[in-house]
């Protein structure tokens, strides 16, 4: 871990773990509402991978332009500042880090059957987060059992929320 804090760009360590972290929240509460609100594995699965591949894209073009941006004011102005990030790496780092913290919950409703792909797509997120929240507070040495937890709560109120919407709004 020690190496990884030393090569890792600190914009591509927010890179990478916004993108886990959104990709895996955001797939979740997919996943679980459309498989709350539908029964065919199919529409699930379909949903569930266009919304990882439409996000993963937009999270990658916004993480460019919001990166231009800053790097082109602290090119003006009193604090000109050089940054040594380059931004279409952060833009690919966004974009399969967001693959990946999607694959969390798409790999179990693809492989197993509802409703256990939806209670394994939970756990398996809920455990990816807690992974990820605790190996983020480890990197920039700050509580790490509480970076996990505070992860791990953070998916569980967005994974409720698509459950609920997937039950009030079943088809």
């Amino acid at each position: 871990m020690k190496k990884v804090k030393e090569i890792l760009h600190e914009d591509y360590l927010r890179s990478l773990m916004f993108g886990l972290q959104d990709g895996i929240v955001s797939t979740t509460g997919v996943v679980v509402g459309i498989s709350t609100g539908v029964s065919n594995k199919e529409i699930i699965i379909l949903a569930a991978l266009v919304a990882v591949t439409v996000e993963a894209s937009s999270m990658a073009a916004g993480q460019y332009s919001s990166e231009k941006a800053v790097h082109q004011m602290c090119k003006t102005g009193e604090n000109k500042i050089a940054h040594t990030d380059n931004l279409y790496i952060g833009a690919l780092i966004m974009f399969v880090a967001y693959l990946l913290g999607g694959a969390f919950s798409i790999v179990p409703t693809i492989i197993f059957d509802q409703p256990a792909a939806r209670t394994l797509a939970i756990v398996s997120s809920f455990l990816g987060l807690f992974i990820i929240g605790y190996l983020r507070g480890y990197l920039v040495e700050h509580r790490p059992l509480r970076s996990a937890i505070e992860l791990f709560i953070i998916g569980s109120i967005t994974t409720v929320i698509g459950i609920v919407v997937g039950y009030l709004l079943k088809v």
